[in-house]
């Protein structure tokens, strides 16, 4: 960074002082993210420190994941939803790749995900992603991946098909709206690896069953395992 670019950047901040996205108290100058006591008060699920939790049990039947985790609770009403909020639709995506550095951090702790190969974050269509100018949970697996030391494969898996949103869609028209709507391009490179798949918040599993289901149908002999930002306990109780 040259001088000029420094002292701008100081100027900035000093007439607009950096806010926690989740509390939009002014940060304090060690806090790079999120402040000191909106990272004590987290509401984590540590999922990843347990083989048998609520969300790998929630996709029994769906799919066959090795491991599954979440680092949030999600709650609609919390800050944390704001924070999410602002890397998917507000263009802070840089909140997103150290939120995954945080995950990635967290699951590099656990025993559980030492034998993952590759992190595929769940795809965009091209022209969502043109228009967005992003994929978050792209941000999200190359943080994860990077604590993790494994590759983040952007290339492999493909969503071919510009489906329509998620949001304000039922629990079946969300299911009917993600079929068939991705495909793997080199499934060489997959094959015989330990997967794991990366997006940002967990509603019905819908999208990621219909990620994996392409997956294996193109690599049979792949491994799956799952990561998810944020998950609400009602969608992890209610598959």
């Amino acid at each position: 960074m040259s001088i000029l670019s420094e002292w701008a950047h100081d100027l900035e901040a000093l007439f607009f002082p950096p806010r926690c996205p989740v509390c939009q108290r002014e940060l304090n100058s060690g806090s790079r993210m999120v402040c000191t006591r909106c990272l004590a008060e987290a509401p984590l699920t540590h999922f990843w420190l347990a083989p048998d939790n609520p969300l790998t049990r929630s996709f029994w039947g769906l799919l066959p994941v090795e491991q599954a985790s979440a680092l949030l609770y999600f709650s609609a009403h919390s800050g944390w939803r704001r924070l999410i909020h602002d890397f998917k639709y507000h263009h802070q995506w840089r909140l997103a790749l150290e939120m995954g550095r945080w995950y990635g951090a967290e699951l590099a702790e656990s025993d559980l995900y030492h034998s993952i190969d590759r992190v595929i974050p769940i795809p965009l269509h091209w022209r969502k992603r043109l228009l967005r100018g992003y994929n978050q949970s792209e941000y999200l697996a190359q943080g994860i991946a990077e604590k993790l030391g494994v590759e983040c494969d952007l290339r492999s898996v493909r969503r071919h098909r510009n489906n329509p949103s998620q949001a304000q869609r039922s629990r079946e028209e969300r299911w009917q709206n993600v079929e068939g709507i991705f495909s793997v391009r080199h499934p060489e490179r997959l094959a015989g690896k330990h997967l794991l798949l990366v997006d940002d918040v967990l509603t019905t599993r819908a999208t990621l069953i219909s990620c994996g289901e392409a997956i294996l149908k193109a690599v049979p002999d792949c491994r799956l395992s799952v990561a998810v930002l944020a998950a609400s306990k009602h969608n992890i109780q209610h598959p």
